[in-house]
């Protein structure tokens, strides 16, 4: 089968191990990023597998139409980027493996780590030192501090253990479910929204991006949190308030950020690389060689699943009824 995998930055995947599930076939690697559809299509064309890095290439009706050899699409997680409706209607199937009971454990040690380095300056005495200086400044430490979640799935459970190491207090605000899910495991839940907010010396969002959560966090919301308290993002960057984080961070509430994640990716220029008071990290925090060992052997299993005929993952079973 001739199988395309797009948007290998580092030309890392085939080094993994699990690559050897793919011998035999005709594979394809592209390193760089295209979005345009004409482009998409020369590279395309006569692809039957596409193998997708997460969501860093949007797959809509004007590029499905166009290729006609597509069968198939594999893929892992969350899907926003790809339009199932289209697929079903060229006969693509797609499988997306959700991994509900397994955490994304990279993401949640990038979290710890720009916490670290936003509340320690870790970045600004670096650039101190190279500069022919010593100590910037008095840094933040995390001990008896509080740091918010704001959702509470498999991340936020895995953050919760890190922060528990550094004697942090936890305080958790999420759906009414989770909040319930939350105070059955032991921790604290917000009264409401507001004190959250004005409570929490570091915050961290951990929810999906979907419409009931799209711009959740409201510069009201920001305009809450204290002048020395952090917000951390390696989630989705439309889960704050367009516009809202730059504005707040002006204003001194709250005092830093750190973001792992922008609105349109790959960013090449954002008002927050510019803000002395933000660490800013190119959406690294699924990107390591363990991480990807776990994504890609479920991809590969998934395409091995389906050339055996007996497809799994399936997120559109309409095409395999019409297949029938």
């Amino acid at each position: 089968m001739k199988i395309t995998i797009l948007d290998d930055y580092f030309d890392t995947i085939r080094t993994l191990d699990c690559f050897s599930k793919l011998d035999g076939h005709e594979v394809t690697i592209w390193n760089d990023h295209v979005q345009e559809t004409g482009a998409l299509v020369d590279r395309l064309e006569k692809t039957e597998i596409l193998v997708l890095i997460r969501e860093r290439t949007q797959v809509r009706k004007e590029l499905l139409d166009r290729l006609p050899n597509l069968k198939f699409i594999s893929q892992r997680s969350v899907y926003p980027h790809i339009d199932v409706e289209s697929c079903t209607a060229n006969g693509v199937l797609l499988s997306s493996d959700l991994h509900m009971d397994m955490p994304s454990h990279s993401t949640a040690e990038l979290t710890w780590g720009l916490i670290l380095c936003a509340m320690r300056d870790i970045p600004g005495q670096m650039a101190s030192l190279r500069a022919g200086n010593w100590q910037k400044g008095v840094g933040h430490s995390l001990g008896f501090k509080t740091l918010g979640l704001y959702g509470y799935g498999r991340i936020s459970k895995a953050v919760v253990e890190y922060a528990k190491a550094f004697r942090m207090h936890i305080l958790i605000w999420a759906r009414p479910e989770s909040r319930k899910q939350a105070n059955i495991d032991g921790l604290e839940t917000a009264k409401t929204k507001e004190e959250f907010f004005k409570r929490c010396d570091v915050i961290s969002l951990h929810m999906r991006l979907k419409e009931a959560t799209r711009e959740i966090v409201t510069g009201k919301d920001l305009a809450l949190m204290k002048p020395t308290s952090l917000i951390v993002n390696t989630s989705r960057s439309g889960l704050i308030e367009d516009g809202a984080l730059v504005k707040a961070l002006k204003s001194g509430r709250p005092g830093m950020a750190a973001v792992d994640v922008y609105e349109n990716e790959p960013a090449v220029s954002h008002p927050l690389f510019e803000m002395p008071n933000v660490i800013c990290t190119p959406h690294v925090g699924y990107v390591t060689k363990d991480e990807y060992e776990i994504q890609f052997t479920d991809i590969f299993n998934q395409i091995e699943a389906f050339l055996e005929g007996t497809p799994i993952n399936v997120i559109n079973p309409d095409v395999l009824e019409t297949s029938a």
